[in-house]
Order: structure tokens, then sequence, then C-alpha cells
């Protein structure tokens, strides 16, 4: 069976958006109740979507690791440093809600290029 084939542009926005939703959760999480709108089941459909956009940078395969890293190093940021090693950690997919976020938050503060 031939692989179907990778599109750089929807690779680039499943990485983009990711980077971005991680961001948008992790802030949330930090600072619960400061955005009324971001209640219990809007936080659920955030986690779907960032969950998704890493599906496809899964399913980009080595594309998909390249294109977080590309990512990355032109905008070394916490969520582009999330994504990258999201999808190095493990060769099962993680769920969000099975991360030990404070595991993830020092991680990206001791190796974040952005942070320090």
């Amino acid at each position: 069976m031939m692989a179907a084939p990778v599109l750089p542009e929807i690779v680039r926005q499943h990485a983009e958006m990711a980077a971005f939703l991680w961001t948008i959760y992790d802030y949330n999480l930090l600072h619960p109740g400061e955005n009324p709108d971001m209640d219990e089941e809007r936080l659920a459909r955030l986690v779907e979507r960032l969950e998704a956009h890493l599906d496809g940078l899964r399913v980009a395969g080595d594309a998909g690791r390249r294109m977080a890293v590309e990512r990355y190093a032109e905008y070394p940021e916490p969520g582009e440093l999330f994504v990258v090693q999201i999808l190095k950690s493990t060769r099962t997919t993680l769920l969000i809600s099975d991360l030990d976020i404070e595991s993830v938050r020092r991680f990206i503060q001791q190796n974040g290029k952005a942070l320090k």
C-alpha cells in the first residue's frame, strides 16, 4: 500500500495549532476562573482539539516531527517545545489527561530556549 502524501502546509498548521492550544490549556490551568468562558466543557473541547492536532503530526510521521522541530527552531516558545517533546516522548500515544502537568512545566522551564 502506498503511503498517503504529506502536505507540508497542513503539517505546519498542525504544529502551530498544537503549540498554541497547549499554551492556552496550560494558561487556563494556571489561572482557573480568570476566563469565565473557559468552563470545564470548553476546556475539554480544547484538549480534544490539541490531541487532534498532535495526532495529525503523528500521522505525518517523520515529516511531523521535523515540522515540530522547525517550528521550535523558528519560535523557541514553551508551546513549540511541548509539541517537540510530546512527539518524541513515547511510541504510544499519550493523552493530555495522562500527563503530569507539573513535570511538563518543569521540563519546559529547564530546557526552553525562550525561558533562559
